[in-house]
C-alpha cells in the first residue's frame, strides 16, 4: 500500500507540473491567433547567410550552418556583369532601351546566382549631383528588371563618377566608366 501511495503522489505531482506547464499552452489554444509570421534568409556584407523570423512582436536570427560541418554558409561575391550602359541605356537617360531590357531580362532569367547586388556608374561629364542622380537611377532601373523576372536585388547603388576604371580624358575612358556592374552571390 506504502508503494501504491507514493506511486499516487508522484503521478499527482507530475500531473499538477504538467498542468502549470500546459495550461497556459491551452489557454491560446482557445484564443483566436491573428498575423502571420514572415521568415526568409538574410545575407550579411560578408556573403553569410542567416535564417530569421518575425511573428510581428518578437523576431529572431540565427546563421544557417551546413549540416555536416557546422560551419556558415557563406556565399561568394563575383562580378559577373559589368558592361557599358551604351548597351543599355541612351546618353543622359535612366531609361532601357528596348534591346537593353531584353538582355537583362535574359541575364537575369540565366544567371545561376543566388542575389544580386548592382552598381550604377557614370564618366566625368556632367556635375557631380547629376552623375550620382543618374547613376541612382539607372541601378534601380536595371534592379527593377531583375525584380520584375523573380531575381532577388539585395542592394542598388549608385556611385556617380567617383569610381572610374578608365581616364576620363578620352572617349574610350569615358565608355568605360559609363557602366553597370551586377555583383552575383553564388554558393
Amino acid at each position: 500500500m506504502k508503494m501504491g501511495s507514493m506511486l499516487r503522489r508522484s503521478l499527482a505531482s507530475a500531473v499538477a507540473g504538467a498542468c502549470l506547464v500546459i495550461g497556459p499552452m491551452a489557454m491560446a489554444q482557445d484564443a483566436a491567433v491573428t498575423g502571420q509570421i514572415e521568415w526568409g534568409v538574410w545575407i550579411d556584407a560578408d556573403g553569410c547567410q542567416h535564417w530569421w523570423a518575425d511573428g510581428g512582436t518578437e523576431g529572431y536570427m540565427v546563421p544557417r550552418r551546413d549540416p555536416k560541418t557546422g560551419k556558415p554558409v557563406c556565399l561568394k561575391q563575383v562580378s559577373c556583369l559589368s558592361e557599358s550602359t551604351d548597351a543599355f541605356f541612351a546618353t543622359a537617360s535612366a531609361t532601357l532601351t528596348t534591346d537593353g531590357r531584353r538582355k537583362l531580362e535574359s541575364f537575369f532569367t540565366t544567371s545561376d546566382a543566388f542575389s544580386y547586388a548592382i552598381a550604377g556608374h557614370t564618366d566625368s561629364r556632367g556635375s557631380d549631383a547629376y552623375n550620382q542622380g543618374l547613376s541612382e537611377a539607372r541601378a534601380k532601373t536595371v534592379a527593377d528588371v531583375a525584380r520584375s523576372v523573380g531575381a532577388v536585388v539585395e542592394s542598388e547603388m549608385g556611385y556617380g563618377e567617383s569610381q572610374p576604371v578608365a581616364s576620363n580624358a578620352s572617349a574610350s575612358g569615358m565608355a568605360k566608366n559609363r557602366r553597370v556592374e551586377v555583383l552575383c552571390k553564388k554558393g
